[in-house]
């Protein structure tokens, strides 16, 4: 008996395109050049992590523009959009950064191998960054509490003395603000925090003005607090006069203090100085005084003229007196 044998016959393979083939072997040199084993293909992976972070910080900052310009009535705070790109970016950074080491094969060993002394390393950092730290999370309190924001004047005490300046940026470490003769101010998010300052536009924009006015104790009060009120209610930009009274009666002068509202603090600055100088003028006109610091010296008891007279000629007889 005769076993028959069944042959099973190959089956058709499809032909391979010139087409699949030339993207193969392009995907494979492209895989060779930018192989992490190897120095140059780490190279090469770097420069690409390095591009895509380049690129993803533009399109952010696009995004954060593209934002406040939908937003032209500001319901967003600019300082709060600056800062949280700034951390966006900065987070970003560190991520990619760790992706890398995690790609590139020597980096991964010696990341692990770091990783075993990160107590002794992480005391280390953080000594030698407890100050930016510091200021890092001041900076993100700073954001949540919102005590001011930008386009806020501000009023604090620096090296300099009292400054007055508007809020211009707040960036992960510092505050940068702009005084009105076009200084800035840079102060860590840590000082700034942790100190007492005046938001002088925080919720209602008019200041009052308390400028101190001395008149002789011969002067009339009466008069002269008439020509101080008629001024301030003269000027343009007072909105309203509350008063002018005596708060002071010094060694040589009475002290009268204007109480007037203005605008704003930019606004109220201005009409102080010149309601000094207008002052100054007026009160030259109707023969008020505005007095100087003296001292009168009182003589008591009686200087005998005989005695002072014996004296003298007793000096001159004695040629060593």
């Amino acid at each position: 008996m005769i076993g028959l044998a069944t042959f099973s016959s190959p089956k058709p393979t499809a032909p391979s395109s010139p087409t699949t083939d030339g993207g193969s072997r392009a995907l494979a040199s492209l895989t060779h050049y930018i192989n992490p084993n190897h120095l140059w293909g780490a190279v090469a992976l770097g420069i690409l992590f390095l591009l895509f972070g380049l690129v993803l910080t533009r399109l952010l900052r696009r995004a954060i523009h593209a934002l406040i310009d939908h937003d032209p009535n500001e319901l967003i705070d600019r300082m709060t959009l600056s800062f949280i790109s700034n951390l966006a970016t900065f987070i970003m950074w560190i991520v990619l950064a760790l992706l890398f080491c995690h790609a590139v094969p020597a980096l991964n060993k010696l990341t692990t191998s770091l990783l075993a002394g990160v107590s002794i390393v992480s005391v280390v950092i953080g000594f030698a960054a407890q100050s930016t730290l510091g200021n890092l999370v001041s900076g993100i309190s700073l954001v949540i509490y919102k005590p001011f924001r930008r386009g806020d004047r501000l009023q604090l005490t620096t090296p300099t003395g009292l400054e007055t300046g508007i809020v211009e940026d707040l960036s992960l470490g510092y505050t940068v603000l702009r005084t009105f003769d076009n200084r800035r101010i840079v102060l860590s998010n840590g000082t700034i925090a942790n100190q007492i300052m005046i938001n002088l536009s925080s919720v209602d924009l008019r200041v009052m003005i308390t400028p101190t006015i001395s008149i002789g104790y011969d002067s009339d009060i009466d008069k002269a607090r008439a020509i101080i009120l008629e001024l301030a209610r003269t000027h343009d930009d007072v909105e309203e006069v509350l008063g002018c009274p005596v708060v002071n009666l010094g060694a040589s002068s009475v002290d009268l203090s204007l109480r007037a509202w203005c605008a704003d603090a930019s606004t109220a600055k201005a009409v102080e100085f010149d309601l000094l100088e207008q002052v100054k003028k007026r009160f030259d006109e109707a023969g008020i005084e505005i007095p100087y610091a003296y001292q009168n010296v009182v003589l008591s008891g009686a200087v005998s003229t005989e005695r002072a007279g014996s004296s003298t000629d007793d000096s001159r007889s004695n040629p060593n007196v």
